[in-house]
C-alpha cells in the first residue's frame, strides 16, 4: 500500500524536486521534502499540504554529514521507516554559456569548483544511501532514484563542464555499485535522466517542463516488485552509460 509509504525527496523546494513531491503524494505517499533553506521548504510543503497533499518539511544541507545523519535519525524517530529515497538535490555551478563551451573547459575548469560539485552531486547521495539503506533492510522494501543527467554518459561523453559531467559519471557509478550490492535484497536502486527542464538549473529555453521531467522520476521511485534495478533510464526506457 502506498499510503504507508515514507518518500524522501532532497532538493524538494522547487523545480523537479517539487514536482516529484506533489506526484509521490498524490500516489498516496507520505513525503519528507528536504531543503536546505528552511523558509523555502517550508512553504513548498505548506503548498501541497494546503492542497491537501500528505507532506512534511525538512530542512537540511545534504552536503553536511551532521545534517544527513540528523535527517536519519528523525526518519527513524518519527517515522520509523524510509521505502522511496529520490536524491534530486544538485548543483551545477559552471559558466553554461551553451554558445560558448568553452567556457567551462576541462582546461580551466577551477578543481575546488569540480569538488564542491561532486560533494552535492555524487557524496551527497552516498551518505544518504548510507543513512536510510538500513530503515528500508529493515522493512523489507526500498527504492533508490538518483536523478542523472545524459551530461553524464560516458558513451556521449563531450567536452566541457566537467564538474558536472563528471559529478553525474560518478553517480551513475554509485547506481551501479548500490544496486550490485544490494542485488540479494527487495531494494530497487536506478539512475534517471529527466530531460533537460525548465528549473532554475535548465534555464528558461529547456525543451520540457518540471512536471513532464518528473514523471520519469516518479516512475523508477514506484516501480513494482518485477521491476529492474542497477539501470539508466529517461521516461522509463533504458538509456546507455
Amino acid at each position: 500500500m502506498l499510503a504507508q509509504k515514507l518518500a524522501v525527496v532532497t532538493g524538494a523546494a522547487r523545480g523537479l524536486g517539487l514536482s516529484v513531491a506533489r506526484d509521490l503524494a498524490a500516489a498516496g505517499c507520505r513525503v519528507l521534502m528536504v531543503g536546505r533553506n528552511s523558509e523555502a521548504i517550508e512553504d513548498a510543503a505548506r503548498q501541497l499540504r494546503e492542497s491537501g497533499q500528505d507532506v512534511f518539511p525538512h530542512t537540511a544541507d545534504v552536503t553536511d554529514a551532521g545534517a544527513v545523519a540528523a535527517l536519519a535519525a528523525r526518519l527513524r524517530r518519527e517515522f520509523g521507516r524510509a521505502d522511496i529515497l529520490v536524491n534530486n538535490a544538485g548543483v551545477f555551478p559552471e559558466r553554461r554559456n551553451f554558445a560558448q563551451p568553452q567556457a567551462g573547459s576541462v582546461l580551466v575548469v577551477d578543481a575546488e569548483m569540480v569538488a564542491t560539485t561532486y560533494a552535492c552531486n555524487a557524496l551527497a547521495p552516498l551518505r544518504l544511501i548510507q543513512a536510510i539503506v538500513p530503515l528500508m533492510r529493515e522493512n523489507g522494501y526500498g527504492r533508490i532514484v538518483n536523478v542523472s543527467s545524459g551530461m553524464g554518459q560516458l558513451s556521449a561523453m563531450g567536452g566541457s563542464w566537467p564538474g558536472y559531467r563528471m559529478s553525474k559519471a560518478a553517480l551513475n557509478a554509485l547506481t551501479c555499485l548500490t544496486a550490485a550490492e544490494l542485488a540479494e535484497s527487495p531494494i530497487k536502486v536506478n539512475s534517471v535522466c529527466p530531460g533537460w527542464c525548465q528549473t532554475e538549473m535548465g534555464g528558461r529555453d529547456a525543451s520540457r517542463s518540471a512536471d513532464e521531467g518528473a514523471k520519469g522520476i516518479v516512475w523508477a521511485a514506484l516501480l513494482p516488485d518485477d521491476g529492474p534495478s542497477g539501470g539508466f533510464f529517461r521516461d522509463g526506457l533504458p538509456i546507455d552509460w
